[in-house]
């Protein structure tokens, strides 16, 4: 057997012994995940500054503190995810018990990403723990050092058994694919989620895919322009650009272009001094091989800020690029990276239009005074999440779900939704061996006297209300107990058997 398919193998083992499933076992586990990033935020902090060159406060506000926020949520509300969900009932199971059970789905694939290593990797696996699940953590090879700790840490603060770390590139993931997994949840884009959705179908295993786009931004004229700049750059320019959600272009009315360059300007120099290069919080592209990627989208377009490089260090400046065409290289993919295009159109109409022409992105951002505007956009297009006179910030409220749409994804997560994305919501009816003349009307012999009773329990009971249905079901009861006495009655004067 390979290292993956024993891990696999493990993982499956100790989940058949139902150990994982008490709610109990479960909090220790997430307790145990807790105290890890507390005890040992040194040492996570050091393998991300190697990986992205992220400062030891910038690891904490992006990555740690939010999956320690998520942890406490779901310590907190799991009692209460985790108890059968009682559901309306019609009148010929009024007197049963009929629920939602959440049940857990078995061993569950997590592939992480490498641009928050510790955020999408630790976010599905809470989400896998909290709901009983046996979980395989893949974390991005891309993230070198991260990955080394992920494999040194999580081993000896989880269970090791239930909650194996499996590191490697391509062919170690391929291997892992080749397995049988209950649920996969994949991080990353869009081609490889093709690649995940065409090995899973092979056992028809249901995927989550978190995938991203080009995220459209929309600056109005009606708007706060300072303030709207301030907060494009920072969702922008955060990681080096390298951010799912991150607004990928501007659109913008050709009026406005030249303030939104100096605008942008002003807040990136707020943000990160004259020399970015030099600054504690501005990150480096994750490798060669991506920065290269990176350098060639500037090929065919004017830049108006920015463009600084140094490939041995993998730095690319905050890169503002101006007047850019539809079809310029820049715009054919998701960029992922320092360099923020503008696009000039017409008005709201145009960008609605151009914003449709596109795959359907992770997240929409549209900046404006105007509710009116704000509604249309909203209305108009399709999103993963759509965001108001700001950016990134949904994807910290984990009563919302996050996750995407069409070619940016499928699937969400996120607080209680990870819980129910990884968990299969059983529903339950228990019904007590009585009262069987309640149910004459679907029993044989069908009579039209029968099927107008089941047009009105099923079709016009609903409008009644509780007290109407409760009304109608002693009716029922009723109509039934005359009906059992009745046959009774006449099973009575049936001949008897003789005796031999």
């Amino acid at each position: 057997m390979s290292r993956e398919q024993q891990a696999v193998a493990r993982a499956r083992k100790a989940f058949n012994t139902g150990r994982s499933k008490p709610l109990e076992y479960r909090i220790i586990q997430l307790k145990n995940l807790k105290r890890m990033f507390y005890e040992k935020q040194k040492m996570i902090s050091d393998a991300i500054k190697k990986d992205l060159n992220k400062s030891v406060e910038v690891t904490q506000l992006h990555e740690t503190l939010g999956i320690e926020s998520e942890i406490d949520l779901t310590i907190r509300k799991l009692k209460d995810w985790a108890a059968p969900r009682p559901v309306e009932k019609n009148l010929l199971t009024m007197s049963d018990t009929v629920y939602v059970h959440p049940e857990p789905l078995g061993v569950v694939l997590i592939i992480g990403a490498w641009n928050y290593p510790w955020a999408v990797t630790v976010g599905p696996l809470i989400g896998a723990i909290a709901a009983g699940n046996a979980a395989v953590v893949k974390p991005s090879e891309v993230c070198v050092h991260t990955a080394k700790v992920m494999e040194d840490l999580l081993p000896i603060y989880i269970d090791k058994e239930l909650y194996p770390v499996v590191t490697g590139g391509v062919p170690e993931t391929q291997e892992l694919l080749r397995q049988r997994f209950d649920h996969i949840f994949y991080t990353g884009n869009s081609m490889v989620g093709k690649l995940i959705m065409e090995a899973a179908a092979k056992n028809l295993t249901p995927v989550t895919l978190e995938l991203g786009g080009k995220s459209p931004c929309y600056i109005d004229k009606n708007c706060d322009i300072t303030i709207a700049c301030r907060r494009t750059a920072w969702g922008k320019y955060t990681n080096c650009g390298q951010t799912c959600i991150a607004p990928d272009y501007i659109l913008c009315e050709p009026s406005m272009q030249d303030r939104i360059i100096e605008e942008i300007k002003k807040a990136l120099k707020e943000f990160y001094t004259d020399n970015p290069k030099t600054c504690a919080d501005y990150g480096r592209i994750i490798n060669q091989r991506h920065f290269k990627r990176i350098i060639n989208m500037l090929d065919d377009c004017t830049i108006a800020a920015g463009g600084e490089n140094d490939e041995a260090n993998c730095y690319i400046a905050p890169t503002l690029l101006r007047d850019v065409k539809p079809e310029a290289k820049v715009m054919q993919e998701e960029i992922f990276g320092p360099l923020l295009p503008i696009i000039t159109v017409s008005g709201v109409d145009e960008a609605i239009e151009f914003i449709n022409k596109g795959e359907k992105p992770l997240a929409l951002y549209v900046f404006s005074s105007d509710n009116k505007v704000i509604d249309r956009i909203r209305d108009e297009t399709s999103s993963g999440g759509f965001v108001a006179n700001d950016c990134l910030v949904h994807y910290s409220i984990s009563s919302l779900p996050f996750g995407g749409v069409g070619n940016s994804g499928m699937g969400c997560y996120h607080g209680k939704y990870s819980f129910d994305q990884l968990s299969h919501l059983r529903g339950c009816l228990i019904k007590k061996l009585n009262m069987e003349g309640v149910n004459n009307v679907r029993y044989p012999p069908h009579t039209p006297k029968k099927l107008s009773w089941a047009r009105f329990i099923l079709l016009k009971s609903s409008s009644l209300g509780w007290i109407g249905r409760m009304a109608m079901l002693a009716i029922l009861v009723v109509v039934a107990a005359v009906a059992l006495q009745a046959r009774l009655l006449s099973s009575d004067k049936l001949p008897q058997k003789q005796k031999v």
